[in-house]
């Protein structure tokens, strides 16, 4: 097929999509040839995001729409069956029925224990097939449900049309984009972008191999430093990669000059200490002194202020269903180091940030002197009762005790926490608040805690806590 036989078949369609479904067999009468309907119904699958169209089930193609996706989001229970299926049928590919059980399975559990090690000591993963494998088994599905999460935020925001670019930096074995992709579903065109240069790549790809045909893929296998894209993106996603970088914070500002002028940047990474904290660092890096507008959640509240505190902040959501390759592995482990549940992975937790070039931010709410004090002057206000803005950036942080918070208002020099001492219907906003949200405290005491090295917001029987709309 020609560049003129393409071009004509693009131009019917452009015309055609203004009035009617478009039917492969009815242009086919329209251009010079008449090329068989198949070869004009692969045309218009690759042209499809460009010309804004979808394929319906009848085989006839209409335009995408303009109204903003509204998908249904519940959480994750689990990862899908079709996804658990696609996983197992690559591990029987590769390594035999028998996966689980003798000589592979305990390689495959091996290789998760030595992922495990060296993450905790802070050094790279190198990865081969055999490696790839056990991190699919080990991580895809708390990844796949953590995007989902992430990404639900923002579609519930309106950040997201139904027509989107995603980058997957550091796209791994495919968590990531099954939780992106399935959460957009068929009613919105993506053309995915994936940066993955190791073995990961060939995973993520068999992982793909299913996507609708609203979904057009590409898998780019180069490093995200080399990487040069053709045209800007909607959606920038850096998950779970940038711990592993050497200059992460760099790579971040070139991936923000590759969004479009209203695109989003999320970047996500595990809750440990660690990588959260330095999700942080990176953040202000890019934020404070560089291109960039932290999003959410992290808002600065106040203008011209930025915060150096240590911000160890992550989100928890339920745990997901041990997925079945999960318990399969775990069930076949033997011998005096094992435990019950080693490999398996079910916890939903996680570091976030997301960052844009336009200015805006998830909370409009802005300090004024006038109303509330700043987190950055605490030292003045030290045993008085005051008026305080802060964003929630935490879930309950004590297992026995008084409920504890993370707090922040963008200014703090020193972590803030507020301190549930006496429940009312005053303050249960505090309790009742999500991850996030923008919390107004009238009348709490500002105490120091120097085992903590850390101020504590008091909220007492006194105290009011209301909820701010964004």
């Amino acid at each position: 097929m020609n560049d003129e036989t393409r071009d004509s078949i693009r131009s019917n369609a452009k015309y055609l999509r203004q009035v009617r479904p478009i039917d492969p067999e009815e242009i086919c009468e329209y251009v010079d040839g008449q090329p068989h309907p198949a070869v004009v119904r692969r045309v218009l699958r690759e042209e499809a995001f460009d010309l804004g169209l979808v394929e319906r089930e009848d085989g006839t193609f209409e335009p995408i729409g303009d109204e903003p996706p509204s998908p249904a989001f519940e959480g994750v229970d689990a990862l899908p069956p079709e996804h658990v299926r696609r996983l197992e049928d690559l591990l029987v590919e590769r390594e035999g029925v028998g996966w689980p059980d003798g000589e592979t399975g305990d390689r495959l559990r091996e290789r998760i224990r030595a992922i495990k090690e060296r993450y905790l000591q802070q050094q790279p993963v190198e990865y081969d097939d055999l490696t790839a494998l056990a991190y699919a088994i080990y991580h895809l599905p708390d990844y796949y449900a953590v995007t989902q999460y992430v990404i639900a935020d923002l579609l519930s925001d309106g950040l997201l049309d139904r027509q989107i670019r995603v980058l997957d930096v550091g796209a791994g074995v495919g968590g990531p984009a099954l939780g992106l992709l399935d959460l957009l579903g068929e009613e919105c065109l993506v053309d995915y972008h994936a940066v993955e240069p190791s073995a990961a790549a060939d995973v993520l790809g068999a992982m793909l191999e299913t996507t609708p045909a609203s979904v057009q893929t590409t898998i780019h296998r180069t490093t995200v430093e080399s990487f040069e894209p053709d045209d800007q993106f909607d959606l920038v996603v850096c998950a779970n990669v940038l711990n592993e970088l050497d200059e992460p914070a760099s790579v971040v500002e070139r991936a923000l000059d590759w969004l479009a002028p209203a695109g989003s940047l999320a970047a996500i990474e595990p809750a440990d200490r660690n990588t959260a904290i330095g999700l942080r660092e990176i953040e202000r890096a890019v934020a404070d002194d560089g291109p960039a507008t932290v999003y959410g959640p992290t808002v600065r509240l106040w203008p011209h202020e930025s915060p150096t505190s240590e911000s160890w902040s992550f989100d928890v959501r339920p745990d997901i269903d041990v997925p079945p390759f999960q318990r399969r592995l775990d069930e076949g482990a033997s011998g005096p180091d094992h435990q019950p549940g080693e490999f398996v992975n079910v916890d939903v937790q996680y570091a976030y940030s997301i960052l844009r070039t336009d200015g805006r931010t998830a909370i409009d709410a802005r300090g004024n002197r006038s109303q509330v004090a700043k987190m950055a002057e605490a030292d003045s206000y030290v045993t008085d009762r005051i008026n305080l803005l802060g964003v929630k950036l935490s879930g309950d942080l004590t297992e026995a005790g008084n409920p504890l918070y993370l707090i922040g208002d963008g200014s703090q020099s020193t972590d803030h926490f507020a301190v549930l001492t006496e429940e009312s219907i005053l303050n249960e906003d505090l309790r009742g608040a999500a991850y996030g949200d923008l919390l107004l405290f009238e009348n709490a005491l500002v105490l120091w805690n120097d085992d903590e090295g850390a101020y504590n917001v008091v909220v007492d029987g006194e105290t009011v806590v209301d909820r701010v709309p964004a």
